[in-house]
């Protein structure tokens, strides 16, 4: 399983990401490598189709794939069970990854 995390480092949100990436990974017992991939500025995010800080890869595919024509530096937000947040929660990433896995 190839695992990216995609940011950019104007996000304040992208290490807390991170955070509960390894958290959810550790939980599924899933032992892989997380490649941080940093998006230096708009054309590197059109080529990276880079859909905001912090986006969530598994496999080259986005795993909240959102259908869009524009790509910049942007934060994201995920609609949590608390509201819109700037990462997705522990149980949010587990059950995307457990498909995946």
């Amino acid at each position: 399983m190839n695992i990216q995390l995609l940011y950019f480092d104007g996000c304040p949100s992208w290490q807390d990401g991170l955070k509960n990436l390894e958290i959810a990974l550790r939980e599924l017992q899933i032992d892989a490598p997380i490649e941080l991939v940093k998006v230096l500025d708009d054309p590197d995010a059109a080529r990276l189709q880079f859909a905001g800080s912090s986006s969530f890869w598994v496999d080259s595919r986005d795993l909240w794939h959102e259908q869009r024509e524009n790509f910049s530096l942007s934060c994201r937000v995920y609609a949590t069970p608390a509201g819109l947040r700037g990462s997705p929660t522990i149980a949010m990433l587990k059950e995307k990854l457990a498909v995946k896995g």
